[in-house]
């Protein structure tokens, strides 16, 4: 099982990294995976669950840097 502190650094260097802007990203089993479209994060997301049943994945999207989130 990878610890807290392994996943918060690694998305932190996910956060750091312009290669990950506009994709999903999921962090599981000590590694960081990253897919384009929502639905090949279900895809892939349902492969790397069946990979490590006893991990629990951390799931974001990082947008692109010209992205505007509005909040009301």
């Amino acid at each position: 099982m990878v610890k807290a502190h392994v996943k918060k650094n690694l998305l932190l260097q996910v956060y750091d990294n312009p290669s990950y802007k506009g994709r999903h990203i999921i962090i599981i089993g000590g590694k960081v995976y990253a897919t384009k479209t929502g639905k090949a994060k279900t895809q892939l997301l349902n492969k790397l669950l069946k990979k490590y049943p006893k991990e629990t994945p951390t799931i974001t999207y990082i947008p692109k840097v010209d992205s505007l989130i509005l909040l009301s």
